[in-house]
């Protein structure tokens, strides 16, 4: 993985030296709502154990995005190797940099990079049906919705609507 540049971040592989971004992403209510119900209690918690990516900064398929401008921390992507010629995107960004534009441009460049770089035939995507926000992102880089399954961890409100599945295929990008 190499450095990535979009108008307004820069994302980079992960690294050691991110984990306490990383982890205060996790302890963030809002961010961790659709993944968890709220907040990871870091005192319980296994990485190991959860349905859900838990970076820590050693994880080859995460990349760390930061603003071009001043170098804060946005959030992190990750692009996931689910099986021969497939990857899962994922993105976890702070409450300050939503509504922005950032995730909808740092996973655009990702899917980019998958299909330009990592000679991918299709990028997949998920999140509850209730989360608009991930969804909506996942619709301006061209996704599309595939289907609805049911929630696994349905431990918390809203996860009784389900799970989302969105894709794009390498065709499907060079007409974009």
């Amino acid at each position: 993985m190499k450095e990535l540049q979009t108008v307004n971040l820069k994302l980079r592989p992960c690294t050691p030296a991110d984990r306490t971004d990383l982890i205060d992403l996790e302890r963030d209510p809002e961010v961790m709502r659709f993944l968890n119900g709220g907040p990871v209690d870091h005192e319980t918690t296994d990485p190991e154990n959860v349905t859900f990516l838990m970076p820590r900064g050693t994880e080859p398929d995460v990349w760390t995005a930061q603003r071009i401008d001043n170098d804060a921390f946005v959030g992190w992507l990750c692009l996931s190797s689910e099986n021969d010629g497939v990857a899962e995107i994922g993105y976890r960004l702070r409450q300050d940099a939503w509504g922005k534009g950032y995730a909808s441009e740092a996973a655009l460049a990702l899917v980019n990079w998958a299909f330009e770089t990592a000679d991918l035939e299709k990028v997949v995507a998920c999140t509850m049906a209730t989360n608009t926000g991930s969804r909506r992102v996942m619709e301006k880089i061209g996704m599309k919705y595939i289907r609805t399954v049911p929630f696994e961890a349905a431990h918390f409100p809203e996860a009784e609507q389900g799970e989302v599945w969105y894709e794009l295929t390498r065709s499907e990008w060079a007409r974009i």
